[in-house]
């Protein structure tokens, strides 16, 4: 039961990390998670090259540790089709957040709900191999009851939770 509630929740920190990148009309460092940029020839995550900072809300500055190593971040910012042009001032790159219009809202509010549905799905093949599990271990009828029961409230608590995870990433994309 404890391995299966971890995996549960474990799906429901990605489907987290995983709404972190879709944004909101708002700067967040995370937008910048997964870029790499090279760095005498070797591929590093911009976060160990650069302090990256939210001075204001539609704002993001992207400071190098290494003054050496600002072309080539711009050059990977503007590689990781991020929909912003970074602004290099010579010490520092500034990237701008647009404002979203409605019609991008409503592509990342399906965007998420997408995202949703697939937490959803691993639950459920997770439910499905636990059950799996549990009629191979024969055991009495009465108890192999009591644990599928089990299970099922454990996918309906985490089912609950995804719903309220999109419903409030759908409200912060939908606030103007």
């Amino acid at each position: 039961m404890n391995d299966v509630e971890l995996k549960m929740m474990q799906t429901i920190e990605n489907l987290q990390n995983r709404l972190l990148n879709i944004r909101a009309g708002r700067a967040n460092p995370a937008m910048l998670n997964g870029i790499m940029v090279s760095y005498y020839g070797t591929p590093t995550p911009i976060q160990s090259l650069a302090n990256i900072t939210v001075p204001e809300a539609r704002k993001l500055f992207v400071k190098p540790f290494d003054r050496g190593v600002l072309k080539d971040l711009e050059r990977a910012i503007n590689e990781a089709n991020l929909g912003i042009a970074p602004t290099n001032n010579g010490e520092m790159i500034i990237l701008t957040v647009p404002e979203l219009n409605e019609e991008r809202r409503r592509e990342y509010v399906k965007q998420a709900k997408n995202i949703g549905e697939e937490a959803k799905v691993a639950l459920r093949n997770i439910r499905q191999e636990a059950n799996n599990q549990i009629k191979k271990e024969e055991l009495p009828e009465d108890e192999e009851k009591i644990q599928l029961d089990d299970i099922q409230e454990l996918i309906t608590k985490y089912n609950k939770l995804v719903d309220e995870e999109i419903k409030n990433k759908e409200e912060e994309l939908m606030q103007v």
